[in-house]
């Protein structure tokens, strides 16, 4: 392996470490945005419930 091969791989080597960084905090913030999306589900289904179960009892 000459020095110019070893040079080449550490570049690859040095953008692999960069994305591989960046795919972990892109996974990170989806985990995050997922996590609310489920709260935010909850909560809206919640209301849902609630609202239902208002209006039968007010009809009734």
């Amino acid at each position: 392996m000459t020095d110019d091969d070893a040079q080449i791989i550490r570049r690859e080597n040095d953008d692999l470490k960069r994305r591989n960084a960046q795919f972990q905090d892109d996974v990170t913030s989806l985990g995050g945005q997922i996590l609310r999306m489920h709260q935010e589900l909850e909560r809206v289904s919640g209301r849902r419930v609630v609202a239902a179960h208002g209006q039968l009892s007010g009809g009734e």
